[in-house]
């Protein structure tokens, strides 16, 4: 499952690029993905701060902030429910 669009990080709405997957190893999903460049979010991790909350839609999901990319993008990570909305069933 992937998920690009908008969300809320740390109460910044930003735009993020997300994919998950099941972790056979520890039975998890396991999900990544990259904060497109925000000066507020990427100040946050530089100041130190790594545990954020992300919410898409009406789901909350806790986050970890990892490294600034060279383009000003913030990679983050989760583990458990994704923070995206499951996707629509198929039409009959």
């Amino acid at each position: 499952m992937n998920y690009d669009g908008p969300a809320t990080v740390a109460g910044r709405t930003v735009r993020v690029r997300l994919s998950g997957r099941w972790e056979p190893v520890d039975g998890r999903y396991h999900w990544v993905g990259r904060i497109e460049p925000d000066a507020r979010v990427a100040g946050l991790l530089r100041s130190g701060r790594r545990d954020v909350e992300v919410r898409i839609a009406e789901r909350v999901t806790a986050a970890r902030l990892g490294e600034v990319d060279p383009w000003g993008g913030v990679r983050i990570s989760g583990v458990g429910d994704p923070p995206w909305p499951p996707p629509d069933p198929p039409a009959p």
